[in-house]
């Protein structure tokens, strides 16, 4: 089960298959656990898996394929070598946005923490 820790659920379990990634536990193209694996190993819900595995994708730590599954990656293999400047400004957009939504995300679970905090404390 996944320690609480202050800090979310989904970015605990995708820091540990990074880190196995970095390290050479995991080599790039072995199969990563299925949602329904990391939920019953980290004892967490379907959404919180998605967004794990939703989360090394991003981060260029796993590939996934359609009814196969994902599969560990480094980031920047397998990048198309050439790339038209727009298409490098836009995606450079697209990455600044999804982390302002991360922070946001962040954000709303530690106020819903501080909230869930204060009822107990009534």
């Amino acid at each position: 089960m996944t320690e609480f820790t202050g800090r979310a659920a989904y970015l605990q379990i995708a820091d540990e298959f990074k880190g196995k990634i970095r390290d050479g536990e995991l080599a790039p193209g072995d199969k990563l656990p299925s949602e329904s694996e990391l939920m019953t190993r980290h004892g967490v819900s379907r959404t919180v898996a998605r967004q794990a595995i939703s989360r090394l994708r991003e981060d260029g730590y796993a590939i996934s394929h359609q009814g196969k599954g994902s599969f560990a990656a480094l980031p920047g293999e397998g990048a198309e070598s050439k790339r038209s400047p727009e298409f490098e400004q836009i995606t450079k957009y697209l990455s600044e946005v999804r982390q302002d939504v991360r922070r946001l995300s962040e954000r709303m679970e530690q106020l819903e923490d501080l909230v869930k905090q204060q009822n107990r404390a009534k």
